[in-house]
Formats: structure tokens, sequence, C-alpha cells
């Protein structure tokens, strides 16, 4: 780290001993300054204003005759002009003489009124201009009126006064700075370090130690920590940028500093709002943890992966915006007309994003729900931005675009709270009507015994004659959450039934065709005999199975 720092001093010792001037001018033939003022065109008195205020052409009473003072009576020009050159240093502007029109009648074509007006820099100063009155160019009388509070916008928090008391330590030249300068840039980064030792000590231990004392450490450590590091380091950029312009390094690469510090603010203010991102999911999956749905869960990430990608966007627009000083209306222009070609060939994909908004507003289904429609038959796993994905029960896994999710009919059997069980029972002919009467009230018996049925719904009726049957129709409901649990109360109740039918002599009837013969003296029939009791068998059999069950 220490190897990094020296690189960056070294740097600017360099950079010191090419120039110490604002103006950078391509060709120094191209006008000789001296000692003469020329306020003939802007270029004229650009060069004029500056030169004077070098260092080693330090006349500030001659710079000041490029000032409109005609507001001003109290004869300050001198401390104005050094002022508003400190602001250009401030601003980090780097004015170049060739970009600076030499015509004594220019006008700003930009400007309705097409006026004798010259802007530096639109953006950066739009209160700063030269302006033309009679024959001569000079600071408008705006520009001046504006200057003091630019200073104390460009150096504020008492920094101003820096520039006056940094400059009595020593103006002796080493390595091409300044003694004063050199004092000043290690103590600046001394500071740096200092703050940057401060901030650690407090969010890693101070911060950390609270959430820590108050039960909620791993909240603190996973979340509010990275946030109040990305703070701290934030902080400290905010106070280079108060301080270091108070050195009045070189132009050349205190403008290159002026973008990186610039950068680096809007560049640190998105990670920040990045990081916070994961501090709003953490609170709202623990709401989610609270309802019963299960489609919250997955509306979390979501949300989180939203507000990132937000966060990201905006962010970058503002770093190009302040950071890199770019107009952006031009790419905003670019991207509606390149968003709307965009749409165009991505109308699927929008319409499945959409198609997850909707799921998750009306929420026909949550994760772990059964669901049919079409080919669509399996249990919801999770809801994406452009999918779903549905579990079959052959265990394979099938993507389905939400846009058509959103369009269909879907048949959720999770959301049922019972689960019919039909089926016919079928017996054979030859079972007497009292018999099955009694079979019926045995089966009735059984649904109303069972834990998990359902005892105010359920029909079962001798209600058909088949081909080669006596039909029952067994029609009832289970009060269970799940397919497995389901299938075991439909085991359990088709074995009571299996018993009931052995346990009075109740034969089931499958697909077969009898030839009756008569019969012979040494053969019985094949018909059994009924002795009657059925009552009792009945009886019998809830005493002995279902009571038992019971208990």
């Amino acid at each position: 780290m220490l190897k990094k720092y020296l690189l960056l001093v070294s740097l600017f010792i360099w950079i010191g001993n090419t120039t110490f001037a604002q103006l950078v001018s391509d060709n120094l033939e191209t006008f000789q300054v001296g000692n003469s003022v020329n306020l003939s065109s802007p270029y004229h008195t650009t060069l004029s204003f500056f030169y004077h205020l070098e260092e080693g052409n330090y006349q500030p009473e001659k710079a000041a005759k490029a000032l409109d003072l005609s507001n001003f009576k109290d004869g300050n020009g001198e401390s104005l002009a050094v002022k508003l050159k400190q602001i250009f240093e401030g601003k980090g502007m780097l004015i170049r003489t060739n970009e600076i029109p030499n015509e004594q009648n220019y006008f700003d074509s930009t400007s309705a009124s097409n006026e004798n007006i010259y802007y530096f820099d639109k953006k950066i100063l739009p209160g700063i201009f030269l302006q033309k009155t009679g024959d001569t160019w000079k600071y408008s009388a705006f520009s001046v009126s504006q200057i003091d509070e630019l200073h104390s916008e460009t150096y504020p928090y008492g920094t101003a006064k820096l520039l006056n008391i940094l400059p009595k330590i020593g103006n002796e030249e080493y390595l091409g700075l300044h003694l004063w300068q050199l004092i000043g840039l290690f103590t600046l980064l001394l500071l740096v370090f200092l703050s940057h030792w401060f901030f650690t000590l407090v969010v890693d231990r101070l911060i950390l130690y609270l959430f820590q004392r108050f039960g909620y450490g791993k909240i603190g450590e996973n979340y509010i920590l990275p946030v109040a590091r990305v703070i701290s380091i934030y902080l400290i950029v905010v106070l280079l940028s108060l301080f270091i312009r108070v050195l009045q390094l070189p132009i050349e690469i205190w403008s290159w500093i002026l973008i990186v510090i610039r950068t680096l603010k809007p560049f640190l203010i998105t990670i920040i709002f990045y990081k916070l991102a994961d501090v709003v999911a953490a609170y709202f999956t623990k709401l989610a943890t609270k309802t019963e749905s299960t489609l919250d869960d997955q509306l979390v990430p979501l949300m989180r992966k939203t507000l990132k990608a937000f966060v990201i966007i905006v962010g970058t627009l503002f770093i190009l915006k302040d950071g890199l000083n770019l107009d952006i209306i031009p790419f905003l222009t670019g991207l509606s007309i390149g968003g709307v070609a965009i749409a165009l060939a991505a109308q699927d994909t929008i319409k499945n994003f959409f198609g997850s908004v909707m799921i998750f507003i009306d929420k026909p289904f949550q994760v772990g729900d059964w669901i049919t429609s079409g080919e669509i038959d399996g249990t919801v796993e999770e809801v994406g931005f452009r999918s779903t994905r549905i579990r079959t029960f052959r265990n394979s896994l099938m993507y389905v675009p939400n846009g058509k999710i959103a369009d269909s009919i879907l048949d959720n059997h999770g959301l049922r709270q019972y689960r019919r069980f039909y089926t016919t029972l079928t017996i054979t002919y030859d079972t007497p009507p009292e018999l099955i009467d009694e079979f019926v009230k045995g089966l009735r018996e059984i649904v109303l015994a069972h834990p998990h049925t359902r005892k105010d719904m359920f029909h079962i009726y001798f209600n058909q004659l088949s081909s080669f049957s006596q039909d029952i129709m067994f029609y009832i409901f289970f009060e269970v959450p799940s397919w497995g649990e389901e299938l075991q109360c439909r085991h359990e109740i088709l074995v009571q039934i299996v018993k009931l039918a052995n346990s009075i002599g109740v034969r089931f009837a499958f697909p077969t065709q009898t030839i009756h013969m008569e019969s012979f003296p040494e053969k019985k029939t094949l018909v059994p005999e009924y002795t009657g009791g059925y009552e009792a068998k009945v009886n019998d059999f809830v005493n002995r199975e279902l009571k038992r069950k019971n208990d």
C-alpha cells in the first residue's frame, strides 16, 4: 500500500515539472503577452488574465483589468481575479488556447439572441463567461458577481482559508513542487490513513459489537457491515475531494484526479444501494417466512434481482453524467428508440415477464402445489422471471413460459381442502338385497370411523346393475394436505372394505360368464346358501374391527 502512495506522489512531482499554468497553449509563439493587457478578443483576454496570474508573471492588478468591475466600487478586483483563477483550478478546467475564438466580433451561435459572449464550459461553469463591452472582451459583470459564491462552493467548509494559510509554510521548490504543497500532500495522505483506521475501528468493531449485543450479530455481519464499510470508503473519498484541491496541484494531473473523484462518488453510492438491496431482501425474507404462501419465498429473490438491476442502471447513468461529465440525453434517446426495436424483437420475453408479474399478483399457485393444464402435470418447484419450473411425476423437469401459464386454464390440486376418492364396488348377482343393504351400512361406518375422512359429505349407495355385477357407488373425501397421505388413506379404507366383505360373505364380481347346469344328486350346487344373521355379523365386525381401531 505504501508503494502505491509513493508512486502517486512521484507522479505528482513529475507532472509538476511540466507546467503550473491553468492555460495550455499548443503554440507558444501564437501570442506573446509581455507586460501588456490585450482585451481585443476572447483569445487575448483569456491569455492576458491567466498569464498575469502565473507564478513567474504574477501581476494580479493587470489580471483584474479583464474583469468587468462596473458594479463593484470597493476596488477588490485583484482579490476577485485570484479567486476566479482558483475557481477554474478547483473545478479542474483545463483551458486550451486552440479552442478559444480569436475573433473580435465573435458571437455565441448556440444562443438565441446571438450575443457577443463566450462560455468556457456551460456545464461546469455556466455562470462564468466573457462578454464584449464596447471594443473589449471582459468577464461579464454577472460572472464577477458570482465569483464569491462559486469560490465558497468550490472550497466549502472553511477550506478556502487554507489557500492563504498553507503558502505561508514556505515557497521553496523541491522536486518540482513547493514546500507547502509537499507538506500538505503528505499531511493529506496521513489524514487518509488515519481516517481509514478510524472508520475501520468504528465499523468493524463498534457497529458489530452493538448488533451482537442486541442479538443481531448475524444480520450485522452479513448485511450491515458490508454496507458500512463502503460508506466509510465513500466518506474518505469525500474528505479527500475537499482537501486535495487546496493543494493547487498541476492542472493537468488535477483535472484527471477530479474526474476519478467525481466518478468514485456515484460509483460508491451505487455499491451502497446495491448492498442495501440485500438488506431489504433479508427483511422481506423474514416477512415471507411468516406467511403460509410459499410463493412469497420465490418473490423475494426476484425482487432482489430487480432492485439490483435498477440500482446498476441508475448508478451507471449517474456515473456517466456526474462522474465522466457526459451528456446522457442522446444516450437515453437512443436507448428509447432502440428499446422499441428490442421490445418488438423480444415480445415473448416481455410477455413472459409480465406473465410472472401476474402470477405473483394473482397467486394462482404456490411452490409445492400440484397443477395440471393441458400437457402440464406436476409439482411447482420455482417461479422465475421468464419461466416456471415444474417437476413431473416422471421426475423430469418442465420449464413452462410464464406467459403461457398466465393465459392457460389451471387446475390447482394443491389448493384443495378435500381430496376426492371415487370408485365403484362391484359385487356378484347372487348377493341378496338384505346383505347389500348391510354391506352399504358397514361401508358408511368405515367412512365415519376413519380420522381423515369428511364426515358431512360422502355418498355410498347401491346405484347400478351392470352386465356382470351389482354396483355400489363409493364417493368420499379425505382431508389431507398431500398426495402421499391421500394414498395412505385410500389404502386404509380399501383394506377395511375387504375385511368387511370377507366378514359378511360378500363376493366382489369381475367380468365372467356363468353356465348354469342342472344339479346332480351326487354334486352340490355352486350357489352358496344364505342362512341369515347378517345384522349380527355386521355388528360383530363393527365392534371387532372399527372399535378396536378407535381405541
